[in-house]
């Protein structure tokens, strides 16, 4: 993809957040990395409600599923079922391995679910994959 991509981070981990940002500034593209702690802030920003007025549409979300206010499969369904936003990527990044935790989130048109590893390299690796993968091999609607 060329340009400047995109990514909403819905995280309350700032511990996770900031390996994020920083595997994002590690990554061979320009991105811009919107971090917000919780879901009901990701749903205002997705449809540009409230203090987001001005949001720029990410190409794609990174959600997490324990989140303060909406959890992330509560935010997942409701982008799901909105015109306009329902078809930009989400994946979910949890802690949880759960069978049930993954079939929700895939009932639910999650485009994937991966389980956070605990060990920060590994955490740095994945986010560089899932990088590469969505912004050099996948080809992203327009939004």
């Amino acid at each position: 993809m060329n340009g400047m991509i995109n990514v909403l981070l819905v995280e309350d981990n700032r511990g996770d957040v900031r390996l994020t940002q920083e595997a994002f500034k590690e990554a061979p593209f320009e991105s811009n990395l919107i971090a917000l702690e919780n879901g009901e802030k990701a749903l205002d920003y997705l449809q540009k409600k409230n203090e987001y007025g001005n949001a720029v549409t990410p190409h794609l979300v990174l959600l997490d599923l324990n989140l303060p206010k909406k959890s992330g499969l509560e935010v997942l369904e409701e982008v799901k079922k909105i015109e306009g936003i329902k078809r930009i990527p989400i994946i979910v990044l949890s802690t949880s391995a759960r069978e049930k935790d993954i079939l929700d989130c895939y009932d639910a048109y999650a485009n994937c679910f991966f389980t956070k590893p605990l060990d920060m390299d590994e955490f740095m690796e994945l986010i560089a994959s899932i990088g590469a993968f969505w912004f050099d091999k996948v080809r992203l609607p327009l939004t």
